[in-house]
């Protein structure tokens, strides 16, 4: 028993930390475009969750000479533990936030993400959400009910997933498209995959389709989001 209280107040600890951080990162300035980065936290994630954490600050650089962009930690774990961070303005604040993460076992919890954006965008607007997860542990029409109404709010998801599930591959892409956005798989041993996907999503949320267009030119990321969003 002695035992189960030190870890469930290491654990208490642990979330008092990411909060007490979050709260002390300074938000962004002016009206940078915000983006949501929402990662499944699970037990089976801690490999992505540090590959995420060493490419996230593609997404800053991507925008830097765009205006910037203001991007907000979404994770869940555990049992019901699902917490959100301060949007922040630049990489070295979101890393720190993501360096006070562990992975801990637990069930998926997309739809409260999907009803978090819904509601931040409710209050102001985000340009976009990025999900990062490997499965699906939730009713997928109730899913789909909220991706519909992320799509009317002009708020697509970008559903970036590892692994060969057809279920869970077809569950993403079902979320993706309903939202507006688009669905794509990485490989974890291919870290500049997953770069390229978030770079290229950070400049659809800074310079929307036009930005993805000028970027496809060069970039293969982007031409598979502008393709994936615009039936091309």
């Amino acid at each position: 028993m002695g035992g189960s209280r030190d870890l469930d107040t290491a654990q208490g600890a642990a979330v008092d930390a990411f909060l007490e951080t979050a709260r002390r990162v300074a938000p962004p300035s002016g009206d940078a475009p915000r983006l949501i980065f929402a990662l499944d936290a699970t037990m089976s994630r801690q490999p992505t969750w540090d590959l995420a954490c060493g490419v996230q600050a593609g997404m800053f650089e991507a925008t830097a000479r765009l205006g910037g962009l203001a991007v907000q930690l979404v994770y869940f774990r555990g049992f019901s533990e699902c917490r959100a961070s301060r949007f922040v303005a630049d990489a070295r604040a979101l890393t720190g936030l993501m360096q006070g993460v562990t992975c801990q076992g637990g069930r998926t919890q997309i739809g409260r993400v999907l009803r978090h954006a819904r509601n931040e965008a409710g209050r102001s607007p985000v340009k976009a959400l990025v999900l990062v997860g490997d499965a699906i542990e939730e009713h997928i029409d109730d899913l789909c009910g909220v991706a519909g109404e992320l799509g009317l709010l002009g708020l697509p998801v970008f559903c970036f997933h590892e692994g060969f599930d057809p279920a869970v591959a077809a569950g993403f892409a079902e979320i993706a498209r309903l939202s507006g956005g688009v669905s794509a798989r990485f490989d974890p041993t291919a870290p500049e995959v997953l770069a390229a996907l978030l770079r290229a999503a950070a400049i659809y949320a800074t310079r929307g389709l036009d930005g993805l267009r000028l970027a496809a030119h060069e970039d293969a990321a982007a031409r598979r989001l502008l393709a994936g969003m615009t039936g091309g």
